[in-house]
Parts: C-alpha cells; sequence; structure tokens
C-alpha cells in the first residue's frame, strides 16, 4: 500500500463513496466517474436505484449514451438491451429467439445505496458504514444544495481543510474570518471505529445574523461548532449560534474522480430562516464564497497527495483534528491489510 493518500490510493475501493445527488438520478442513464472508473446509474421502471460500470460487454461502448424503457437499458451503439440486474436481455443482431452469449452481462459495484439525497457506491466490500447526516431527517430544517464543483485537487487535502480549524483567520477574511481569533482552543477527539466527532465553542463575527443590523444583538457572538467525519471523506459540521438561536449543519461531501480531480456535493441544512428561500439561497450564496476561497489554496497544491506517516509534517496542538484524520487513514489502510 502507498505510503501517500491520493485519489487513487486502492484503499479509497473498499469505502463509501458519494457519486451522484438522489435528484440526479432518473430512469434515463447517467454518467459518474469514482477514481477513473466510470458507471451508469438509472432507475428502473419500480424507482430502484442501479448501478453498472459503464461500458457495454459487446464493443466498451459507454452505456450512458443509451437510452431507458421500462427500466431496461439499451446501448446506443448495437442496441443490445440490459435489464436491471444488468443482465443482457435482448441482441438485435441475433434476432429474436437467438441463444444469448453467457458473458453478456454489466459488472456491477460491489454496493450502491441511498442516504440523505445522496447516492453512494463502494467499489469493493467497504471497510467503512454507509454516511447519514442526523439533520436531514428533521422535518424543522429546510435544506439547500450547492452547485456541485468539479475541481482540481486531492479529496484527502479537501477534507482536511474542512477539518482545520487554524486557517479561518487567514483563509476567509472576506467571510466570516476577519474578526476570529487566531488561537485555536482545546477540544477533545472522539473516535469510534472509522468516524470522529469534535465539539468545541468560540466566538466569531457573525453577518449572517439580522439582529445584528437591528442593534439586537453584538457582530461578535458565540457558537458551537460540531465537526462530524466518517471516513474516508465525508464530513459534516453542526453550527449552534448560541447568541442568535437556530442551527446550521454543513454537508461536505467528496467524490475522487481521478488522480487529479475532485467533485465537491455541498448541502446545508437550516432551522433558523423561517422557510425563507431567499435567506436560504443568500446562505448558499456565502458558502458558495467560502468555499471559493479555499479552492485559492487548495487548487494550488503541487502534489495531490497527504503523507501517512504523521512524521512527514510538523503538527501542533491546533491540528488534532487533522492529525487524528491522518491516523484514521492509516489505520484504514492496515485494515485492508
Amino acid at each position: 500500500m502507498s505510503s501517500v493518500m491520493t485519489n487513487m490510493h486502492p484503499v479509497l475501493r473498499r469505502c463509501w463513496h458519494p457519486i451522484a445527488r438522489s435528484t440526479e438520478v432518473t430512469q434515463q442513464p447517467l454518467r459518474s466517474v469514482l477514481m477513473g472508473v466510470a458507471y451508469v446509474l438509472w432507475r428502473g421502471s419500480d424507482g430502484v436505484l442501479v448501478a453498472f460500470e459503464d461500458r457495454c460487454p459487446h464493443r466498451r461502448a459507454p452505456l450512458s449514451l443509451g437510452t431507458c424503457d421500462g427500466g431496461q437499458l439499451q446501448c446506443a451503439y448495437h442496441g443490445w438491451t440490459f435489464d436491471q440486474t444488468g443482465q443482457c436481455v435482448t441482441i438485435p443482431a441475433l434476432g429474436l429467439d437467438a441463444a444469448l452469449p453467457p458473458k453478456a452481462h454489466l459488472t456491477s459495484p460491489h454496493r450502491v445505496a441511498e442516504s440523505h439525497g445522496m447516492v453512494f457506491i463502494a467499489p469493493e466490500e467497504p471497510l467503512t458504514t454507509l454516511p447519514s447526516v442526523e439533520e436531514a431527517g428533521d422535518a424543522s430544517f429546510m435544506l439547500g444544495d450547492l452547485p456541485v464543483l468539479r475541481v482540481r485537487g486531492c479529496a484527502a487535502l479537501y477534507a482536511d481543510n474542512f477539518l482545520d480549524m487554524a486557517h479561518f483567520p487567514f483563509v476567509h477574511r472576506g467571510t466570516f474570518g476577519a474578526h476570529e481569533a487566531a488561537e485555536v482552543p482545546r477540544y477533545d477527539v472522539v473516535r469510534e471505529g472509522f468516524s470522529t466527532r469534535v465539539t468545541f465553542e468560540h466566538e466569531f463575527a457573525n453577518r449572517e445574523d439580522p439582529g445584528v443590523e437591528q442593534g439586537i444583538r453584538p457582530l461578535i457572538q458565540r457558537r458551537r461548532l460540531t465537526y462530524r467525519w466518517d471516513a474516508p471523506f465525508h464530513l459534516a459540521l453542526r453550527i449552534d449560534f448560541l447568541d442568535a438561536g437556530g442551527t446550521n449543519t454543513i454537508g461536505f461531501y467528496l467524490c475522487p474522480e481521478d488522480a487529479e480531480t475532485v467533485r465537491i456535493y455541498s448541502s446545508l441544512y437550516r432551522d433558523d430562516l423561517d422557510g425563507d428561500e431567499l435567506r436560504m439561497k443568500e446562505a448558499v450564496d456565502f458558502e458558495i464564497a467560502v468555499i471559493e476561497e479555499d479552492l485559492r489554496v487548495q487548487t494550488a497544491y503541487e502534489r495531490l497527495e497527504i503523507p501517512l506517516d504523521i512524521t512527514t509534517e510538523l503538527h501542533t496542538r491546533a491540528d488534532r483534528t487533522t492529525l487524528e484524520f491522518r491516523r484514521v487513514l492509516m489505520d484504514l489502510v492496515k485494515a485492508a491489510g
């Protein structure tokens, strides 16, 4: 196994990865790429989600170019048709009653599943558990999906950045970081298997709070941050506004598309917007601006990797989350054996 974590590290094949939003997958084929492998996804006539590698066993044409009818997918090249199990049921060139080749079936990932509005694939038997976001099942929370971003970078580095607290006052000066204290408070990291949780409180500039403009509350307020991370690259940050009230949870789901490309899926769950779609749009726009600040740094990395040997980099007490991130990745590699 490699001593660095890259988008193509073999151990990632034994993990769950977000590959599409549930709303993107319809009864017509959708192409999506994970770790250099293209998959075709569609829903059968019963709404059941199916996924296979995006190549016909005949001449390896992309099946995502085809069409679906009655839950069956027809290849656009020679018309071979496959049912929801991936078995070929028709080869037009052979006629209606011809015997079909036994190997005329599609290649499937080990598992495909849906959770909190996302489609996940595990290429091989997963060592990790299927992620979830508890706020997604709470009717008191509004949902705001950010546009899917396809960017240069390393999924591990993007996850590392999401968990990093020391960069706020420097990278995010234009959004929320201008009044952030540079010192990171002490905190504990709680780990269970390949999942971790971190909670701490600090002061920040709450520019979203209407009460600031109204003079009801000061700009500098307190909030509680709870980071939740499921290996390898599924993250959520719950922000409880202790002065203004309400909760904002940021879901951050990373798909390593190929050696140099990552797809970022991000969603907001808010219970403090009173159903106001305009305020949700403003919240989504604000989060896009935050991510764009991070992209300025993350897309500039020359080496798209994270060392798994923790002695390779320098660490301080402010880096406990990102240090534990590296340890979990290393434990994943060991578990894969």
